[in-house]
């Protein structure tokens, strides 16, 4: 039998442990930055593309629920990598209507501490840029207005080359404006990379002969994780798609960003995310 004393401890313990994993969760992981350096091989990638570096920047989450100066300093701290190409994939925002003002003027803070790659910096819109249900393109157009002044080329069902490789940047599934096939019909170069939001994509819409890399960000990795085991909230159908490296199938391949910001400040177990990748030629491996 357990003394009342020996229960009030236990009880305490319990308590006082839950305020610290709580504490965690709200506090420090929501801001503890993982910058995640791994190489991404690109078939056909031209050899003067060997050896560049690529940044992948996904769900900034600009608005009231994260912190500017978390946001600036993340960014900041990016820029000491000097990368080649920058992309942003996706929630530029987190809109909220009655600060949208004050959220816009936020975006023109924040944004242009992204660092600029020095091939070019690319973006794509989530489905928070398309304002409340995903569904008012105005709120769209003054996303890609701001990010445009920072010096985001934001890619809509449509492609850029750089230097050889081919950015396939496919617009939101949620608001309804995906469109691979568009994307991908100026192509050009048989090396390319597809930028898509919501992992989803890859698996509902059809994506004619593309084979090769898919980045996305969307889930932040269900944002809070136990241990071992999956993240019991994502906002996906295909559960698979929760972060990191995911076979679509035998030709494609997704790279699942946990995001630099938040909707809810916590997380668990899932660290906010940037990617750095450098870019390799498989052939140079054979």
């Amino acid at each position: 039998m357990f003394s009342r004393r020996a229960l009030l401890t236990t009880g305490a313990a319990a308590a006082a442990s839950g305020l610290a994993c709580f504490g965690y969760a709200t506090l420090v992981e929501p801001h503890w930055l993982e910058i995640v350096e791994r190489e991404l091989p690109v078939d056909h990638l031209p050899l003067a593309l060997d050896g560049a570096r690529l940044l992948q920047v996904s769900d900034i989450h600009v608005g009231p629920r994260v912190s500017d100066a978390y946001l600036v300093e993340s960014l900041e701290r990016l820029r000491a990598y000097r990368p080649d190409i920058v992309v942003v994939t996706g929630d530029f925002i987190s809109y909220r209507v009655p600060r949208r003002d004050e959220q816009f003027a936020r975006l023109r803070a924040v944004l242009p501490q992204l660092p600029a790659g020095r091939l070019g910096t690319f973006g794509i819109l989530g489905n928070h840029d398309y304002g409340v249900d995903w569904s008012e393109p105005q709120v769209a157009a003054r996303v890609v207005a701001e990010a445009g002044r920072a010096g985001v080329h934001v890619l809509r069902n449509a492609s850029h080359v750089v230097s050889g490789l081919e950015l396939i940047g496919v617009d939101d599934l949620w608001a309804g404006q995906s469109r691979p096939l568009t994307a991908q019909r100026a192509r050009t170069c048989d090396a390319a990379i597809v930028l898509v939001h919501n992992p989803d994509t890859a698996d509902t819409h059809p994506w004619g002969n593309y084979r090769g890399w898919m980045l996305a960000g969307h889930t932040h990795g269900g944002q809070c994780k136990p241990p071992f085991l999956p993240p019991p909230i994502l906002p996906v159908q295909n559960r698979r798609y929760a972060a990191g490296e995911v076979a679509v199938d035998a030709r494609r391949t997704l790279y699942i960003n946990r995001g630099l910001g938040h909707l809810i400040q916590a997380r668990f177990n899932v660290r906010p995310e940037v990617t750095v990748f450098t870019l390799r030629s498989p052939r140079l491996d054979s």
